[in-house]
């Protein structure tokens, strides 16, 4: 009984700490006039995948390593078909073309850049796919190549405004909220993990099952809370750049540090799922590119919806 309340109080303690730590690191970057597309981009977007981040890094050191994987493949396919599904339901999700033709693109790079470094027997006939650490390094290298176009950008918009919705706060008192943040994820990262690799043992399933499905909705819960107000609020940019950002994030930063870390063994069966990562994304860029307005509409939205309803139903039947 005590592993189900730590694995719920995980997910409680998880969210809560990453929205302390975006709260925090924005007021901070608002404070140095940062636009609020890239806060978007990059702090929230970091933010938010930081349950990720450190439920991989508590997964990897563990062995569990079809968690982490899993949780990186089913928070992307989440962020996309279930929190942009959402968001576009609430408002149609207009953006700016340089989201179509530059960030969206790169998401769905990083996840073929994820299959091709990942299938090294398929590729190259190697006995065991692993995603190595010196995959982990390219895919940082990426990241990087990610990050100088960002800072690009802040150059190029206007700071952030006070619709951004950012709260603003003293410096000491933001710095209190990353700390206290960043103790939170790593403790609820801890609980989900282990309250994961339970549950999977009691019910006969793979860690794979649980990581896809009950981990990857858990930890994309700040996403779809950030993007959902957003979209309510007609901040288009953050709902947008939230998700792609962080999508950018759990493979170039997320998975990449877990195998710089320890290398990840990669089941061939989760090549599905990438599939699956690399046809949101596509969809994504074709509904956005197809619109002379680079607009997700509400049927659009619902169609990701019915997606994602459909992808979960086949997991648990193959589960």
């Amino acid at each position: 009984m005590l592993m189900y309340i730590l694995f719920v109080a995980g997910f409680i303690i998880l969210i809560k700490g990453a929205d302390l730590l975006v709260d925090g690191a924005s007021s901070i970057a608002a404070r140095f006039n940062i636009p609020s597309l890239v806060i978007g981009l990059t702090i929230v977007a970091f933010g938010t995948s930081a349950p990720e981040l450190f439920v991989n890094l508590m997964a990897s050191f563990n062995g569990n390593t079809d968690i982490a994987i899993g949780n990186v493949l089913g928070s992307n396919i989440a962020n996309v078909l279930l929190i942009l599904g959402v968001a576009a339901v609430i408002y149609p999700l207009s953006v700016q073309s340089s989201t179509v033709w530059k960030e969206i693109p790169f998401s769905l790079l990083a996840a073929i850049a994820l299959w091709v470094l990942a299938n090294d027997a398929l590729l190259d006939g190697a006995g065991n796919n692993f995603i190595s650490r010196g995959d982990g390094l390219i895919l940082l290298g990426f990241f990087s190549i990610f990050m100088v176009y960002v800072f690009e950008i802040s150059l190029r918009h206007k700071p952030a405004d006070d619709e951004s919705g950012i709260k603003k706060m003293n410096l000491f008192r933001s710095v209190v909220y990353i700390l206290l943040g960043l103790t939170g994820l790593v403790f609820g990262g801890k609980w989900i993990v282990d309250g994961a690799v339970h549950i999977a043992g009691l019910l006969g399933v793979s860690e794979s099952l649980i990581g896809l499905t009950v981990v990857a909705v858990g930890t994309s819960l700040p996403e779809l809370a950030t993007s959902a107000v957003a979209a309510f609020r007609r901040n288009v940019d953050i709902a947008i750049g939230n998700v792609v950002g962080s999508n950018i994030f759990n493979v170039f930063f997320v998975l990449a540090t877990s195998a710089t870390i320890k290398p990840l063994p990669f089941n061939a069966g989760s090549n599905f799922d990438i599939y699956v990562v690399i046809l949101s994304s596509a969809l994504l860029f074709l509904f956005m590119f197809a619109g002379k307005r680079h607009r997700l509409e509400r049927w659009q939205g619902i169609m990701f919806l019915v997606l994602y309803i459909g992808y979960t139903a086949m997991l648990v039947v193959k589960g």
